[in-house]
């Protein structure tokens, strides 16, 4: 089974902008939710936080959730749950 990435971000946000060159230019598939342009997905990305904040960018795989994670770290976490 495929690990599920999401990307919680906004467009103007120049770290979600890294985050989705960073998965394209590895050719991972991934979901891009704007939490701008989407009350659903600013929803979504507040239940993963007790604060309730649109902290982003949020990436999650799987279960597992980053926030504004390095990209080794990225890296370590893709290849842990494989």
């Amino acid at each position: 089974m495929a690990l599920e990435i999401k990307l919680y971000g906004a467009e103007r946000c120049h770290k979600t902008q890294h985050y989705k060159s960073y998965f394209e230019t590895r050719q991972l598939d991934y979901k891009f939710l704007d939490v701008e342009e989407n009350t659903d997905h600013a929803e979504a990305l507040r239940s993963l936080y007790k604060n309730r904040k649109l902290n982003f960018p949020t990436i999650t795989l799987d279960e597992k959730k980053l926030r504004n994670p390095r990209d080794s770290d990225i890296d370590k976490w893709i290849e842990k749950l494989k």
